[in-house]
């Protein structure tokens, strides 16, 4: 079958099948808008993860970094995001007078928390919508096709000697709406199991980070206030010994 005798199906069709149609078609657009711009999103929050883990494993001046990253132009992402929340409210609280050192690394760790809460939220978003297309649209193609197929079935109620090729052409149009919900499904299906399996992912590094990091605001925490200015961070394997 060419493409010029499916789109002569699809204009033969009754209006029911060309809603559903149109809405597959809809349907299909819109995941894959988000699913090109989901790739974008969690690639660049990948690379920004991997550039600030080397930098801060490096040895770096916390107090410089945190200054550089807080400078940047354009919005925080991702581990960086979280290391500004724990890092700027570790600042914050060591500068006021009787607040214990606990009380400091609690106030950073709830800090991080929500970081990496709206880190993730922001990586999640427009998924479910994914799952929905990738669900629900098989049914709706499927509804499509049993409603031109019963029509197909009620026009042969007045023809005395019925035949295969009177209904057919009606059959035809009908499942077209079948390939249509499944066209719209597989990418959505495919990209919603790939890029939330992403997401858990990078949830697993921000909660690695964040104990690590925890850690070493604990020690600088119980530091004399006027002796931590810049603390510096440790190679990874320092930290975790």
């Amino acid at each position: 079958m060419n493409e010029s005798s499916i789109l002569t199906l699809v204009m033969e069709a009754s209006w029911v099948v060309k809603f559903v149609l149109l809405l597959l078609l809809l349907a299909s657009v819109a995941s894959w808008a988000i699913i090109l711009q989901k790739s974008r999103v969690l690639r660049n929050a990948r690379e920004i993860s991997d550039d600030f883990e080397t930098t801060f494993w490096s040895g770096s001046d916390l107090t410089t970094l945190h200054q550089r990253i807080t400078g940047l132009t354009r919005s925080t992402q991702a581990m960086e995001s979280i290391f500004k929340a724990g890092f700027g409210e570790f600042t914050r609280l060591r500068g006021e007078a009787g607040v214990t050192p606990v009380q400091i690394v609690e106030g950073s760790q709830r800090a991080m928390r929500v970081s990496q809460a709206k880190e993730i939220d922001r990586l999640e978003h427009n998924l479910a919508t994914l799952a929905t297309v990738g669900s629900t649209s098989p049914y709706v193609g499927l509804f499509g096709t049993v409603w031109g197929i019963m029509n197909a079935f009620q026009g042969l109620g007045s023809i005395k000697n019925p035949t295969l090729q009177l209904v057919a052409p009606g059959i035809s149009e009908a499942l077209v709406a079948t390939a249509m919900g499944l066209f719209a499904a597989i990418p959505a299906v495919i990209a919603y199991n790939r890029y939330a399996d992403q997401v858990d992912r990078l949830e697993s590094r921000f909660d690695t980070f964040m104990e690590e990091f925890s850690s070493i605001l604990q020690r600088y925490s119980k530091m004399p206030r006027g002796t931590q200015g810049t603390g510096q961070s440790q190679s990874k394997g320092q930290s975790n010994g």
